[in-house]
């Protein structure tokens, strides 16, 4: 088993315990002593098979079964799903969460994906020139100093 694939089997792991199960714990066999907590966890609504969090950890992409990627919030809030062929079976992220990677085992392929999020932006009362219904788009340049 692959480091990844022992990560990824860990984090569903964590993911599979439900809110009411949180504990604490101390492992104290051997030399060793380890403490953990679950932090986080929900239900869903298909089997997962692969997982990517970004490095902020504000979100968090799970490949399922079911041919999709669902996109979640820090805080377990759905946030949308991203459909994928038939066959992937590995997905990856970029750095700054901008991009996902996808293996397709199935086809011997590789995609990359560019993911962006939709924000809606409360501008009643504001004033403005033009078409109040256009839309718009902000680029935020996170990479100047």
């Amino acid at each position: 088993m692959t480091y990844k694939q022992t990560i990824t089997a860990c984090a569903l792991l964590m993911l599979s315990f439900s809110p009411s199960l949180a504990f604490a714990a101390t492992d104290t066999q051997g030399s060793s002593k380890i403490q953990w907590k679950v932090e986080k966890s929900w239900k869903l609504p298909s089997t997962p098979l692969d997982i990517v969090y970004t490095l902020d950890g504000k979100r968090v992409f799970i490949l399922t079964d079911q041919k999709e990627i669902l996109a979640y919030s820090a805080n377990g809030e759905l946030l949308g799903a991203i459909p994928v062929d038939k066959g992937v079976s590995a997905i990856d992220i970029a750095p700054r969460g901008e991009k996902l990677y996808l293996i397709n085992q199935g086809e011997n392929s590789f995609s990359d994906l560019s993911v962006s999020f939709i924000v809606n932006i409360d501008t009643t009362g504001s004033p403005f020139l033009g078409n109040a219904n256009a839309p718009v788009t902000i680029a935020v340049f996170t990479d100047f100093e």
